[in-house]
């Protein structure tokens, strides 16, 4: 055994064993219980960031220990290798997007395997591949026969620069995630799956994953969005037409004072041709996006249509605005305005110069406030100004003005979803072809899959390739000439299933097999960011029950338990240009810092300039903070990567990177190491025999197995590696100063090493397992069982008791463990340095909590 740590050898050797006795490989056993483990796949951009190596080593480390605890344990890994990153690659540095993507996952593969992640490899699975997305192909084709997909026109976020659809969650501040240009609002033909169909379950479900986080569930609740209101119709004045618009407030009906109608509207389309102005404010608000984040912040704008509706119950006239903040494609498109009882309204109506009308007045006894002069009153109360309705409560006049409203015909209560059905096409080349062709003008399903995306096309950089390319438009479809649809499918359609192809990803006989499918599914851990709440995990949601309803899965859930890690902070530096900041990375900088430690400044080490520390912050390229994993597996050693990345912080929290953090942590996996030689000094040793133990002997074995029984629950119930991690570095330390000078004595020691070696074997598993073959063993440390506590060993002889009198610690005795109550007060009575204290005094009460403390209370 080498007498110092070298992580480069260690760890190309213990790679080289794992792929020769396929150690990660995962087979069905229907005689053990199964465990799924899955984090959320990358996006081969060309490497990895310190964000992969966080979630990953996550779920390896979970992996690893359920293995140990004797289940049958799944851990694949596969890319998300569509999407626009290629295909701009491909018009910004001539590289066609299919060789930008496999050169991105060999090198990513590459760097995967060097962090020693358990993976299956045989299970991979690449989403460009036309093997993968055929089945994807041949599921919404079966949607489309369902009527579940559908296509229609529909406004849509269009980035100009992308020339794509975007989703609502993929517009951030009125701009595109991708590259930052403000998207426009256009009208489009777009396939769209009917997420609505499943809103009742999606949202029901959520009740039943206790093992979500409730910020999670909370955000999905409040994106499907349901409401009970009332849907209710405005007679049109000089038409037989009528506006549609739904409330969850009818109480303020008496208080609308203008109907506000999307820009795109019919009633505001019709009444343009009559009106420049009117004209004009539709083209301004096609500039704008379709995302209701981005609605509630922007300034908001109207303008008069010049037509007027009818109030259903008082039969007054009712002025129609365009306005930009009504979408069409939400609702119905209008909305009744109550700007006595709505902020934004109230807003509105005060900038146009609109009626504003008290319909609500607080509750008696209640001590809010109605100053409709200086903002909306938007709390529930009583109502006021509503005819035969006035005095009646929210619920009182819910129910009474739905009734009159049905009686009259032109008014029903509905439950409704701020959901809305998920619009997949996307105008892109480097993606899954839609499987439609068009003969004559109709649309009708693929006969056969894969629709095979071309790769040898050509990019002019304004249009996606395949609109252009006869060869892949033109086919026939029952000896018909037809033409092949030119969108591609949204990313996240595939991701929304890929969880589920990892158990069969070589089946080609069907989209999944079933016996592997039904076994391994629902995945049992999840592990991925919480940024993907609304969009991938939603979607994953629906599509798992799209699956179940074709027949092809059994479970209503994909994901059992759902863990969010947190993001990867790292110093950041800058220096002065002017007025413009130069970020300069960490790696080059020499820190100053004060008496206490703390940062104060720093030069930068390759000009010697001096650089100011702006804190923490996510790594990213712009701000040079980013540290390269590669470069640090080289410096530290995967191990060390790994350890430092559980240790610093609980799963859930921000994890802050120091050069420091990464180089304690190396120390101790030497100090480790040394340990672990030193018991080899000792030779041959006797096994250990627990009825021949010192005090001090049992002292340090007690520690083992506290340090077993608590790194157990940190590891099984809390997931709280970090603690783990800490209790696992005491007991090291408690190795370190006990002294071995016997073969009883040996025999603890190892006793302990090896259960530290096997309890930190999923976080440093290279390290632990060469050591575990260094100490005699032959079999791989993963096969091992995971340590057990024996419950002998935590007795203790003997307690510790501190004794109080009056309140102040006066003494602390050691108590045999098997004393009584009456010995222990006795014994405290009786102490000489207690004795000085209650001389002369008479004991009024003596208190023992068993294990702990003896207070007296005497005067």
């Amino acid at each position: 055994m080498e007498a110092s740590y070298s992580p480069a050898a260690i760890e190309r050797k213990v790679q080289q064993i794992w792929q020769e006795k396929q150690a990660f490989k995962a087979v069905v056993d229907t005689n053990k219980e199964k465990f799924y483990c899955l984090s959320m796949l990358p996006y081969p951009s060309g490497a990895l960031h310190m964000g992969h190596v966080r979630n990953y080593t996550l779920g390896d480390v979970i992996s690893r220990y359920q293995r140990m605890l004797g289940k049958n344990v799944i851990q694949p890994m596969g890319w998300d290798a569509f999407g626009l990153p290629a295909e701009n690659a491909a018009i910004k540095n001539g590289v066609a997007p299919a060789k930008w993507t496999f050169e991105n996952i060999d090198y990513m593969r590459d760097q995967l395997k060097s962090l020693g992640f358990a993976y299956d490899w045989d299970r991979e699975v690449m989403t460009c591949k036309p093997d993968y997305y055929k089945w994807e192909q041949w599921f919404f084709t079966r949607l489309v026969e369902k009527g579940l997909a559908y296509k229609k026109s529909s406004y849509v976020n269009w980035c100009p620069h992308d020339l794509t659809v975007l989703a609502n969650e993929q517009v951030h501040d009125g701009c595109c995630w991708r590259c930052d240009t403000p998207v426009e609002r256009k009208e489009m033909e777009q396939w769209f799956i009917r997420t609505t169909a499943y809103a009742e379950e999606l949202l029901n479900e959520l009740d039943n994953l206790p093992g979500w986080p409730e910020e999670v569930k909370a955000m999905q609740r409040n994106w499907i969005g349901k409401s009970k209101g009332v849907t209710l119709k405005f007679a049109i004045e000089g038409s037989d037409q009528s506006v549609e618009v739904y409330t969850t407030r009818p109480d303020t009906l008496y208080g609308v004072t203008y109907l506000a109608v999307a820009a795109e509207h019919p009633l505001a389309v019709k009444a343009a041709e009559q009106n420049s102005q009117l004209q004009e404010f539709i083209s301004e608000c096609s500039q704008s996006t379709t995302s209701e984040a981005d609605m509630a912040t922007m300034e908001k704008k109207g303008c008069a249509t010049g037509v007027y509706a009818v109030h259903p119950l008082t039969g007054e006239q009712v002025p129609v605005w365009a306005a930009n903040f009504v979408l069409m494609d939400y609702g119905t498109g209008a909305v009744m305005s109550v700007p006595g009882h709505d902020q934004r309204d109230w807003e509105f109506a005060h900038k146009y110069g609109l009626a504003v009308k008290q319909v609500v007045a607080p509750a008696a006894g209640s001590d809010l406030a109605c100053d409709l002069s200086a903002a909306a009153f938007t709390e529930k109360g009583v109502l006021v100004n509503s005819a035969e309705f006035d005095g009646m409560s929210f619920e009182q006049a819910f129910d009474a003005i739905a009734q009159r409203l049905g009686e009259l015909n032109c008014g029903e209560v509905t439950v409704n979803y701020r959901l809305r059905d998920w619009g997949v096409s996307r105008q892109r080349y480097w993606g899954t072809p839609v499987p439609i062709v068009y003969v004559d003008g109709e649309a009708k399903p693929a006969e056969s899959f894969p629709v095979e995306l071309p790769y040898d096309v050509t990019f002019d950089g304004v249009s996606s390739p395949l609109q252009n390319n006869p060869e892949f438009q033109e086919t026939t479809w029952q000896g018909k000439p037809a033409i092949r649809e030119t969108d591609t499918f949204d990313t996240f359609m595939q991701s929304s299933w890929y969880y589920a192809r990892y158990c069969s990803p070589e089946y080609d006989q069907g989209m999944l097999e079933p016996e592997e499918v039904n076994y391994w599914l629902p995945v049992d851990q999840y592990i991925g960011g919480i940024e993907h709440a609304t969009m991938h995990l939603m979607y994953a949601r629906l599509f798992q029950k799209l699956l179940r309803d074709e027949g092809l899965v059994k479970a209503d859930e994909p994901f059992t338990n759902l863990l969010c890690q947190g993001m990867v902070l790292a110093e950041t530096w800058y220096k002065m240009n002017g007025t413009e900041r130069i970020w300069v990375s960490p790696e080059d900088v020499e820190p100053k810092k004060d008496e206490q430690g703390r940062i104060v400044g720093g030069i930068q080490a390759s000009t010697n300039d001096a650089v100011e520390y702006a804190g923490m912050a996510k790594m990213s390229k712009s701000k040079m903070n980013g540290r390269d994993p590669q470069s640090a597996i080289e410096e530290y050693g995967a191990d060390t990567l790994r350890l430092f990345s559980m240790f610093a912080a609980p799963p859930e929290q921000t994890l802050e990177w120091t050069e420091s953090g990464v180089q304690g942590a190396k120390k101790f996996l030497e100090r480790l190491w040394r340990a672990a030689h030193q018991l080899k000094d000792c030779g041959d040793f006797d096994a250990l025999d627990v009825n021949q133990l010192t005090d001090v002997e049992k002292a340090l074995r007690r520690k083992t197995h506290e340090t077993i029984e608590g790194v157990s629950n940190d590891f099984g119930e809390r997931k709280t590696f970090n603690t783990a991690i800490a209790k696992i570095m005491e007991l090291l330390n408690a190795v370190t100063k006990f002294e071995s000078n016997d073969k009883q004595s040996c025999a603890v020691v190892s006793e302990a090493i090896e259960a530290a070696i096997l309890m930190l074997s999923p976080i440093a598993p290279h390290m632990t397992q060469a050591l575990w073959q260094e100490l005699g063993h032959q079999d791989l440390i993963i096969d091992q069982p995971w340590p057990q506590v024996d419950k002998a060993a935590l007795v203790k002889d003997s307690l510790l008791y501190v004794v109080q009198v009056n309140g102040k610690v006066r003494a602390k005795l050691e108590v045999a463990a098997q004393a009584s109550k009456d010995e222990v007060e006795a014994m405290a009575l009786a102490d000489e340095r207690v004795q000085k204290f209650i001389e002369g005094n008479t004991v009024r009460k003596v208190i023992v909590v068993p294990g702990k403390l003896v207070n007296i209370v005497a005067n």
